[in-house]
């Protein structure tokens, strides 16, 4: 096991890692920016290193920075986290020139997840189903004519290297598709610096679902069943809940399967979510995330695992902690993404906290780096907690997030709060009956 770790990230999944860090007996150094020098994972931290001014792009997102800390402090692993390095490869590489230890997959496996087609070009091959659409990119406008001729309209033309729903366009018929097309490609380019496309057939009532995945590097993989996203802004999830309210046991227990064996049969190392859209009874693949998701606690809340220590475990070379056959369903869990964000429009809403009280009791957890005095800075995403609550079944649960809602207190800044204790009211939440399409819908009818 490792004596030092080393957390490439801020906010709440810093504290989640240093706090299964220090279960674990292992020492923990926070990196953080000018911005972040009286955070909480600073604080709770066995060591602190400042890398940067404010900007993620001189700070989080500073490779070199990030390594120099690592060898000052004597760090023999990093924990990327979510977002900012934790799905770059090259990153990934630097650390392993240096002989320090990546806590999740290979540079390899990143870099094939990380291309949209690669990456569904791969799954296929290992039998996932994916979303008929073109074998690859489309370089021309009459190449892209011909490929939605054959698979049929409605379809989504994506922008290979896309992410957080830019570079996704829609054409409902073959009069919109040169707007779409041209559009994904120059988003793609001004967002990440590729303009290559690709074409699938667009779902028109899919839910989103996705299966966590776990491997040990070694040809040795579980599924932990999967969990529903589809209450989503702009592709961006704000509720999560597991197991999916539209799954049976015989579905989640032939996908699961089918996405274990093809991570296994990779040599897949850490924590995997492969994303799906789900319609009609049929799974269609649309990505590989290679690292711990935002909404992993439900997932841990169902199975009683700790994700983050099982990362760390075979990061550094021991097996998993659990089998396949120890893997069993208990009750329901639902997560809520808390924003510092002012209702309707939903723009960042930085500040001072005046007043912060965490919900509490039987299956209520609160993951946040808030406390009364923080000041939320401005420049980093808006995600400020995430309310978490396990019930015996599906209506327990819904009751939990309802009581929990009506206790949770963040004052000095406007947050989402208010949508969601609006959201659990909703008839059709309440019966799990809603699709991709649902919230925006719904916020439409209700903000106007």
């Amino acid at each position: 096991m490792f004596n030092k770790i080393l957390i490439a990230n801020r906010g709440e999944i810093a504290l989640r890692v240093v706090r299964a860090a220090r279960e674990m007996g292992v020492a923990t150094v926070a990196v953080h920016s000018t911005a972040d020098a009286d955070a909480m994972h600073v604080r709770m931290a066995d060591e602190s290193i400042c890398i940067g001014p404010a900007p993620s792009s001189q700070s989080y997102l500073s490779v070199p920075a990030i390594i120099s800390a690592c060898e000052i402090s004597g760090a023999e692993a990093i924990h990327p986290g979510y977002g900012f390095l934790s799905e770059n490869a090259a990153f990934v590489q630097a650390l392993e020139d240096h002989e320090i230890t990546f806590i999740g997959p290979t540079a390899e496996h990143i870099r094939i997840m990380g291309d949209k087609i690669t990456a569904k070009d791969t799954m296929k091959a290992l039998g996932v189903p994916c979303v008929p659409g073109s074998d690859g990119g489309v370089a021309t406008y009459e190449e892209a004519q011909r490929i939605c001729e054959e698979i049929g309209y409605p379809v989504i033309i994506k922008a290979t290297a896309g992410g957080g729903g830019r570079g996704m366009k829609l054409a409902r018929n073959a009069a919109e598709l040169e707007n779409a097309f041209r559009t994904a490609r120059a988003e793609g380019k001004a967002a990440f610096g590729n303009d290559e496309v690709y074409i699938e057939k667009y779902l028109d009532t899919p839910r989103h679902i996705e299966v966590q995945v776990f491997g040990d590097g070694r040809g040795k993989a579980v599924h932990l069943g999967e969990r529903d996203c589809s209450l989503q802004r702009r592709h961006q999830k704000v509720f999560e809940e597991a197991p999916g309210p539209s799954i049976t046991p015989e579905q989640r227990a032939e996908i699961g399967r089918t996405c274990a064996e093809a991570v296994a049969r990779i040599n897949y190392a850490g924590a995997g979510t492969i994303e799906f859209l789900y319609e009609n009874g049929g799974f269609y693949f649309i990505e590989m995330n290679t690292r711990l998701q935002v909404e992993h606690p439900v997932t841990e809340a169902i199975f009683g695992v700790d994700l983050v220590r099982e990362q760390i475990r075979v990061a550094a070379g021991l097996p998993m902690s659990f089998t396949q056959e120890d893997l069993t369903i208990g009750g329901h869990a639902i997560e809520v993404r808390i924003n510092a964000e002012k209702l309707p429009s939903f723009s960042p809403s930085p500040g001072r906290i005046t007043q912060y009280h965490a919900p509490g009791g039987l299956g209520v957890r609160m993951d946040s780096a808030l406390y009364d005095g923080y000041r939320i800075p401005p420049y980093y995403d808006s995600l400020i907690g995430k309310l978490i609550v396990h019930g015996r079944d599906r209506d327990e649960a819904l009751a939990r997030l309802r009581r929990s809602l009506g206790e949770l207190i963040v004052d000095g800044v406007e947050t989402t709060i208010p949508l969601f204790r609006d959201l659990v009211e909703d008839p059709e939440v309440q019966a799990g009956d809603y699709t991709i399409h649902w919230l925006e819908k719904w916020l439409a009818r209700t903000y106007g």
